[in-house]
């Protein structure tokens, strides 16, 4: 290429690199959801990935002494000390075996659930995806479902089981103070 020949093509990518600051933002995450097909306490379910922020497998699990049957213990994740919380108790199954999977729920305070199996992840046009409220009669973690291969999932809401475990011990959810 010639010295002309380089100038017009730096002076193409620099006009096409300004017009994609003009273009929209394409928001994939409004098109698509992504989710991770699980199973607790031999059921079937899905979680949001953008309610997490990470996923744990053989992670060791210190056990604690205490009144809700729910609580696995604790579990180090970066020099933080996280409550885990068996996904299938919470959803009121019976618990046949300890889970192997945790997956830590964005936000603060931290918190880590526990499920049995990992079936994979999945993304899946938002519009397939049944929104629905919390309502008297389901469990109040579960939000909405979804059709994957093998079946309609229900949608566990990770925030909504935080707030669950608020309930059972009794505190009130983390809110950070102003400065």
């Amino acid at each position: 290429m010639s010295p002309n020949e380089v100038s017009q093509r730096l002076a193409e990518l620099r006009e096409e690199f300004d017009r994609s600051f003009a273009e929209p933002a394409r928001r994939h995450d409004v098109e698509y959801a992504e989710l991770l097909a699980v199973h607790a306490g031999g059921r079937p379910y899905a979680l949001r990935l953008s309610q997490a922020s990470g996923l744990h497998s053989d992670r060791p699990v210190t056990p604690l002494p205490g009144p809700h049957a729910a609580l696995l213990g604790v579990a180090g994740f970066g020099g933080a000390i996280v409550p885990v919380y068996d996904l299938a108790a919470l959803l009121g199954h019976a618990v046949p075996e300890r889970p192997r999977w945790l997956v830590l729920a964005a936000g603060t305070p931290p918190l880590a659930l526990a499920f049995h199996e990992l079936d994979g992840h999945v993304r899946v046009a938002a519009t397939e995806i049944v929104e629905e409220a919390a309502g008297p009669d389901g469990p109040a973690i579960l939000r909405g479902m979804v059709p994957l291969a093998g079946g309609t999932r229900p949608i566990v809401d990770l925030p909504a089981a935080r707030a669950v475990v608020h309930q059972l011990t009794g505190h009130h959810p983390y809110v950070p103070e102003e400065r």
